[in-house]
């Protein structure tokens, strides 16, 4: 089974899928450096429906968002790390900033945001919310960070951490 669409692809699936009464749950992110907490926000995502999207922000997305030193791991390298896990159905790679236009495509019953959204907007909402969707937010698992990962590794590398 391909999990690794194009977003026409997906969206084809998404409709076939659809046409079976199955809930559609999406979530979007970076998922750089793939660690247990994200796993354990993958599963809780599952959880809330039928088949999970996950929709992974391309290399020039990241950069634009997170400056010239991120990515560590290329796109598809994500994109197919994440398609090895049971908790995902497909993926898929936007360039968007933002995931609004995919959004307005894929049209999710649920679209899922992780906790650190609890206390700020949530740019996705009325697209989803006009389309008959929801927002789901998901706790994280604390002490879980690709930042700190990435912080852990220069330390470690200057002989000034520890692990």
């Amino acid at each position: 089974m391909k999990r690794l669409l194009a977003l026409d692809e997906m969206i084809t699936k998404v409709s076939f899928l659809k046409s079976g009464g199955n809930i559609i749950v999406s979530t979007n992110g970076v998922f750089d450096i793939l660690h247990l907490g994200q796993c354990r926000y993958l599963k809780k995502s599952n959880n809330l429906g039928d088949f999970l999207i996950v929709v992974v922000n391309s290399d020039a997305s990241v950069k634009r968002i997170k400056g010239n030193n991120r990515p560590i791991n290329n796109e598809h390298d994500r994109a197919g790390v994440l398609t090895y896990l049971e908790a995902v159905d497909y993926v898929f790679i936007f360039d968007e900033d933002d995931p609004i236009n995919f959004l307005r495509r894929l049209q999710p019953h649920i679209h899922v945001k992780g906790g650190d959204y609890k206390d700020k907007p949530i740019i996705e909402e009325e697209i989803v919310k006009s389309q008959g969707g929801k927002i789901e937010i998901v706790d994280f698992e604390e002490g879980y960070s690709t930042t700190s990962i990435i912080e852990r590794i220069i330390l470690k590398g200057t002989g000034n951490g520890s692990y």
